[in-house]
């Protein structure tokens, strides 16, 4: 397969499931929560609740937990019905396609239906992703970006008008998240993605040319000066995700979010309890960061807004990504420490490889792969006596 460049926007994956799709579907759902159970025997031993000490048990005690959830496109409702059966409540969902035909006056009735359509499945909208309208201008600092940061405002407005609560975004000029390679083989001959530094250096520049870093963390000021004071007053929580890989430059585009000091920084420029951080916790961990350290600080100061499970083997300069079970992170404690720091928001399994019979025209968004993580998820927070809703 030839190398790919691959933006948050075409991340996701259209599940078009038959019967046959779907039983593989679930029983990787069933190996999932099978491989978590015997990753946690030892530890759901001592904290595993007597019978009488269910789940239901917990939400009446008043702790709700973190909220489980998949992205789930709006084009794609047959995706929602799989999740609701697998025991997901929480949607993810970008927006971008369906906004970015419309004007910004018909944004509430827009946001207004969709999260209708949503409920009526049995689906909370937890929070969107992928930047919900345009914001290449707003990143590259070019001509129009006070436009797109007007439409930026406006759906803001809206998402709090309608009741949900989180924008997660993401401040990578130029080029999303990106990877050399798509079709490396991981267990079994599932295919996941890689990143090679050298190679994504003998690809030379973009049409951008070379942009510093300084640049970059000029436009990301000017932005959140505006569009931090309109989320206040929505009620929306804005969490930035980290550059994906965290390398700069990226052919010739300097990247900003490559270490927890940036997110200080981010923290700083415009403090309020709407600025805050989607937790890609496998960039943290490529940054070289110890990420059990960084959920203790950034999540004991309550600015993990939502978090990326996955996993990856490498370093910044080169690797791929792992299943989530058989990755070189503690996948059990970490969502144990999620939890005992305070954190309710939404969690999603991340970049999962693509399995047997599935297409791979979306690398890390095939739905299989997501099922089996769910699985693994469940079964890890059963084990532990972690409640999740």
């Amino acid at each position: 397969m030839p190398t790919s460049k691959m933006t948050k926007e075409s991340e996701q994956t259209s599940l078009r499931p038959n019967r046959r799709t779907f039983g593989k579907a679930v029983l990787a759902g069933a190996l999932g929560g099978a491989a978590a159970f015997s990753s946690v025997a030892e530890a759901a031993k001592e904290s595993r609740p007597s019978e009488d000490k269910t789940r239901d048990s917990r939400s009446r005690a008043g702790d709700r937990g973190m909220k489980l959830a998949l992205m789930l496109r709006p084009e794609n409702p047959q995706s929602w019905v799989l999740a609701h059966q697998i025991g997901v409540n929480h949607a993810i969902v970008p927006l971008s396609a369906v906004l970015e035909k419309i004007n910004r006056q018909d944004y509430l009735d827009t946001l207004t239906k969709i999260k209708a359509d949503y409920e009526a499945a049995g689906l909370s909208i937890a929070g969107v992703e992928s930047h919900p309208v345009a914001a290449e201008k707003i990143k590259l600092g070019l001509p129009g970006r006070d436009e797109e940061i007007a439409n930026y405002c406006a759906i803001v407005e809206a998402l709090g008008k309608v009741g949900i609560p989180m924008c997660c975004y993401n401040f990578m000029a130029g080029i999303g998240w990106y990877r050399t390679k798509v079709d490396v083989p991981e267990r079994g001959g599932a295919l996941t993605s890689e990143f090679d530094n050298q190679a994504a250096q003998q690809q030379g520049l973009t049409e951008w040319g070379t942009i510093s870093e300084e640049k970059i963390w000029d436009n990301l000021a000017y932005f959140l000066k505006r569009i931090i004071p309109t989320a206040e007053k929505a009620g929306v929580k804005m969490a930035l995700h980290p550059d994906d890989p965290p390398i700069s430059p990226l052919r010739g585009i300097g990247r900003i979010l490559t270490s927890a000091e940036a997110f200080r920084r981010v923290l700083r420029i415009v403090p309020s309890d709407v600025n805050g951080i989607a937790f890609c916790q496998a960039n943290f961990k490529l940054m070289g960061e110890d990420i059990e350290a960084l959920v203790k600080e950034f999540g004991g100061q309550g600015k993990i807004f939502f978090v990326h499970l996955r996993d990856v083997r490498g370093t910044r300069e080169r690797f791929h990504e792992t299943f989530h079970d058989n990755g070189p992170t503690d996948m059990a404690r970490m969502l144990k420490l999620y939890h005992d720091v305070g954190f309710r928001g939404p969690i999603r399994p991340d970049h999962a490889p693509t399995l047997v019979s599935e297409s791979n025209e979306r690398p890390g968004y095939a739905m299989q792969g997501k099922v089996f993580a769910i699985g693994y998820m469940k079964g890890i927070t059963e084990a532990l006596n972690i409640p999740v809703e």
